[in-house]
């Protein structure tokens, strides 16, 4: 086995030598041989955390690592965040965040400055935020990212982020790029941009995270109705229930204690939004989502609600029974930019076949 990683910088500090040791007791105990860059981040995060702990200005305010699926960007962002000896600090799914930042302004939405009442509100007396899986499809959205990010690097805030993409390659439309590029030159001029590589989907291997609700979830085709009944499953035309979600009703098809069921197009088809999905997480632990088609057959609205829903679902760690005509690598082939992280994701469920 290589070694994991070089000593600690004899000028890391207390606060770097605290980080190089967690990731080194980690990436042992879980049997993981890092390869050099996610080694480099590891060193870049010892040092953003001997400025942090030290009270020192940092030189840039943050860290963003991007690279292919699973090639451990949130187990770098996991590790800091565990390891950093502070308790103002936060980790979330950036789509998580986003939500909050709306509905915070929009309660504030009297106050002269909105967006600064909502990150009063939001963070407190927080000096670390992570943010993983940052990516941008909407130009509204865009634009306020740049004064969210303004407003964090304003405030002192360690900013720590994760993408599947490089600044350059968010927001690729090109109807909108040109106009995303403030935000582009911000990441670059005022974070650390580092690229964690390495020749592994560490997700496609062996499962290696049974401990995670989301992974010990199934993919079962064709959704026969005899595997229905095996799993105790609803029946394929299982009549729609009206379920509140915030002001609105979802259709759904199953609804008992901690457990509901959906087809993919009564979340998908129509127009739900991370904020929902969100709400039904907070209220329902066990989700069956049922009638997966092929994706490439859907509108790309449909493909991005669906990869949105597996985000939300993945981040916050909820059983998952998914149900389809064909086989998991088949159903997945659409076009929607993001795909790659679902298929990454929902890879890591039991693909049960009828024999």
């Amino acid at each position: 086995m290589r070694r994991l990683f070089g000593k600690a910088s004899t000028h890391s500090g207390a606060g770097g030598q605290v980080i190089h040791d967690y990731f080194h007791h980690k990436a042992r105990s879980q049997g993981y041989t890092l390869s050099p860059s996610q080694q480099r981040v590891i060193d870049s995060m010892a040092q953003h955390a001997t400025t942090l702990l030290g009270a020192v200005a940092p030189t840039r305010p943050g860290l963003y690592l991007h690279g292919a699926v699973g090639r451990g960007k949130s187990w770098l962002l996991d590790g800091f965040f565990q390891a950093i000896p502070l308790a103002e600090k936060q980790r979330l799914h950036f789509h998580e965040f986003f939500a909050r930042l709306h509905q915070g302004m929009f309660k504030h939405r009297d106050q002269p400055d909105a967006l600064e009442t909502a990150l009063d509100e939001l963070l407190s007396d927080c000096r670390v935020l992570c943010f993983d899986e940052f990516h941008v499809h909407d130009i509204g959205d865009a634009m306020l990212i740049t004064r969210l990010f303004k407003a964090l690097f304003r405030r002192g805030i360690l900013l720590l982020v994760t993408s599947n993409y490089p600044p350059e390659g968010l927001l690729p439309n090109p109807l909108y790029h040109a106009r995303f590029k403030p935000v582009i030159d911000l990441i670059n001029a005022s974070m650390q941009v580092m690229e964690v590589g390495g020749p592994h989907d560490y997700r496609s291997q062996a499962r290696t995270h049974a401990q995670q609700l989301f992974t010990q979830g199934q993919y079962i085709w064709p959704a026969t109705q005899a595997q229905r009944q095996a799993s105790n499953l609803p029946a394929v035309d299982a009549p729609a229930i009206a379920l509140s979600v915030g002001t609105r009703h979802l259709p759904a098809r199953y609804c008992d204690g901690r457990t509901v069921g959906f087809t993919f197009s009564d979340l998908c088809d129509h127009p739900t939004a991370v904020m929902d999905y969100l709400e039904l997480c907070r209220r329902f632990d066990h989700w069956i989502i049922d009638e997966l088609p092929n994706l490439a057959d859907c509108s790309i609205a449909a493909q991005q609600r669906f990869i949105n829903l597996v985000d939300v679902l993945y981040d916050q760690d909820k059983h998952l029974i998914l149900l389809g005509q064909r086989s998991l690598r088949e159903s997945l082939d659409g076009d929607a930019i993001d795909l790659g992280r679902t298929r990454s994701r929902l890879g890591q469920l039991v693909e049960v076949r009828e024999p």
